[in-house]
């Protein structure tokens, strides 16, 4: 399996609205941080998730955390 690259060392902080959202998992996607079918061929895949309720989300950048797809901190220890 292909290894994710890492985008940035921090989050994307992003308000959102109630939705799905499919959070790239590959480090790959044009679209940062969500998917937009880069991965293929990487045996990685994008992380599907339902946001409930409106506010502000901390999208994992570094795509190694270890609560995907929202950061946790890992980034700082890149």
């Amino acid at each position: 399996m292909t290894q994710p690259v890492i985008c940035q060392k921090k989050p994307y902080v992003i308000r959102v609205e109630p939705g799905t959202y499919a959070w790239c998992a590959c480090g790959r996607s044009q679209d940062q941080p969500y998917c937009d079918g880069s991965h293929k061929g990487t045996g990685l895949a994008p992380l599907v998730t339902k946001i409930d309720a409106p506010g502000e989300v901390e999208w994992c950048g570094c795509k190694v955390t270890r609560t995907p797809p929202f950061c946790d901190g890992t980034h700082k220890k890149l």
